[in-house]
Formats: structure tokens, C-alpha cells, sequence
């Protein structure tokens, strides 16, 4: 999925954040979200809640979108013409709906509710995409990771994964990235990573084991979730710094509460985000900017009916990135 805000700001991915927190508080921020239009024909919109200026990367997850549900009658669905990435993988899960994957590689894909599409952009891949015609209700995330120094111009690459459901203390849990509940995926990441979709029952309480090197966050999709003495609402992150062992989530509702559980060593690298591009400075994302416009890099997505999704003009402003400095652990 595409940044598609056509005045984009380039964002300095990972701020200093202090842990402003009174003693003794709840080892629980809360990030809200913000809408910003994603494109189509009726402008679909989406709630953002990283990067923000409280907090703009959770281990290597470095970009959170949550849509829908949108009626494709009234939205419009999606329809993300062929755009750029590079230095990330983006990774989509749905909860309802059908999307039509195409990229440079080749690759023809359909992504529906509990598979997950991961797409390593790399030194440069693009892709398009396109809510099916029979997709009534569009629901889901879009989140992208930035890549390490070591692996940030690697090959694009793209995998499929359908993982298993776990049943635990009345929830269900299907582990898309990394390890949890005894259940690992096979798809590769180049940090260690953890993305986990979580199902909690009515008015039922769930506890996980989870690393103590991680940070993490939970996104809030249905229902109202409690975490420490915290109560996080439907579009809310909830964000846990390294050093907990375990994570106990209490659904407040009587129906299911579904979330997305994040997590990942705290990134101790500099990045620039702008627009779809993630790099280590502005001088790297005008030159992707650059190779997108004059057709170099990227390659080209077959198959789409309609022209690629132009480059908005770049800030005037150059920044220099600066990184997170992680919480302490409480």
C-alpha cells in the first residue's frame, strides 16, 4: 500500500522520546490515530498510527495503517495504482475483503482475511493494489518494516504465508511474523519481529509469555482492551516498552475484542521516511524519488489498467535522521 498523501512530509524515524511518565504509572502509552486519504475513487480513508511525532517506530515496525470496515459501495474499495518502495517490507492482513496483488517481480496474488502477503521492497520493487470486484467490505492493516543497514538494498522479494490458528485461554491467535504461543513463521524478516493477529473472547482474559528484548504494541481493531490498569479503544496502539515477560490483555466487552499484537527489539538504526521510501538520508530519497519519476530501479507492474502513481514534489527542507532512544523498562 502507498503513502498516497500528496503532500507527504519526510518524517526523522526515530525522535528522541523520554519516558515523561510519572512514577509508578501503567507501562502503557496510548497513540491515537489520524486520518489521512489513501486514493481511490471516493477517497478512501485510513487511520495512521505510526510513525507520529509521540512515537514513530515499535521495534522495526515503522508504519501502521488500519482501514475499514469500508462499504466498497460507498469507498470505492481500493485502487493503488503501481507505486515505489524501497528500504522496507510491507506486509498486509486482511479482516475482511480481497486484494489483487501485482509488482515488478512478476508476482500475481490475492491476499484475503487471515493470509498474510510480505513484500521485501529492498533496493527498489513497485506494486499495484486492487480490491476484487466481489469484495463487498474492505477491513484491515497495512504495515511496513525498515530494514536493517546490512539488508536494506537486498533483492525484492515477495511470500505468501497462511498461518495456522492457536486457541489459548479463550482466544485465537494466528502468528503472521516471528514466534508466539509456541507457533513460529516461516516467512523471513531481517530483524527479529513479531506480528500476531488476536482474537479475545467475551469478557475473557488472556496472558502471554513474550521476549523481555522486545517492545511492543497493540492495535486495537474491535472492542475495548485492557492492559495494566489501561483501557485501549477500538484504533488505538498501545505501546509496552522492553522488559516485560509477559502481556495480559482483558477483553471489556461482550463480544470479541480483535487486536494486532507488534513487537521487536528497539531499532537502534537512524532512518528518513518520505512518501513511500524508507533511506538513511534525503539525499538517498531524492534519488529514488528521481528514478521513479524517470522510469530507472523500479521496473514495471504488467497487468494494471491505468498509469503509475506520480511522485509528490519533495519538502524544501532536508532533515537529518535521528533514532529512538527506547523507554526504560518499568
Amino acid at each position: 500500500m502507498s503513502n498516497a498523501e500528496t503532500d507527504a512530509p519526510a518524517l526523522r524515524c526515530g525522535e528522541l522520546v523520554e519516558d515523561d511518565r510519572p512514577a509508578g504509572a501503567p507501562g502503557i502509552d496510548v497513540l491515537s490515530a489520524r486520518e489521512v486519504p489513501l486514493g481511490g475513487p471516493r477517497a478512501m480513508r485510513v487511520r495512521r498510527t505510526l510513525p507520529q511525532r509521540k512515537r514513530t517506530l515499535i521495534g522495526a515496525w515503522c508504519f501502521a495503517d488500519h482501514y475499514g470496515p469500508h462499504d466498497v459501495a460507498v469507498s470505492g474499495g481500493m485502487d493503488m495504482p503501481p507505486h515505489p518502495h524501497t528500504g522496507l517490507q510491507t506486509v498486509s492482513w486482511l479482516f475482511s475483503g480481497e486484494i489483487e496483488h501485482r509488482d515488478t517481480l512478476g508476482t500475481h496474488a490475492l491476499i484475503r482475511p487471515g493470509e498474510m502477503n510480505l513484500m521485501t521492497g529492498g533496493h527498489g520493487i513497485a506494486h499495484s493494489e486492487v480490491s476484487t470486484p466481489g469484495t463487498a467490505v474492505l477491513h484491515g492493516v497495512q504495515l511496513w518494516v525498515a530494514l536493517p543497514e546490512e539488508h536494506r538494498h537486498t533483492a525484492p522479494d515477495f511470500q505468501h504465508y497462511v498461518p495456522e490458528p492457536a486457541q489459548v485461554d479463550g482466544a485465537e491467535i494466528r502468528v503472521f511474523l516471528g514466534s508466539l504461543v509456541g507457533r513460529t513463521s516461516p516467512a523471513r524478516a531481517f530483524t527479529p519481529l513479531l506480528g500476531a493477529e488476536i482474537v479475545i473472547g467475551p469478557r475473557a482474559t488472556l496472558t502471554l509469555a513474550v521476549d523481555t528484548t522486545f517492545e511492543h504494541g497493540l492495535l486495537v481493531d474491535s472492542g475495548d482492551v485492557r492492559m495494566a490498569d489501561t483501557v485501549l479503544r477500538p484504533a488505538e496502539l498501545g505501546y509496552v516498552p522492553r522488559g516485560a515477560d509477559t502481556l495480559t490483555m482483558v477483553n471489556e466487552t461482550d463480544a470479541p475484542a480483535r487486536a494486532v499484537l507488534l513487537g521487536g527489539p528497539p531499532f537502534g538504526e537512524e532512518i528518513v521516511m518520505w512518501w513511500n521510501f524508507v533511506a538513511r538520508s534525503t539525499e538517498e530519497i531524492v534519488q529514488a524519488r528521481q528514478d521513479w519519476t524517470e522510469g530507472r530501479r523500479f521496473g514495471e507492474v504488467t497487468g494494471y489498467d491505468g498509469a503509475p502513481l506520480p511522485a509528490p514534489e519533495m519538502p524544501n527542507v532536508p532533515l537529518k535522521p535521528r533514532r529512538n532512544r527506547p523507554l526504560a523498562p518499568r
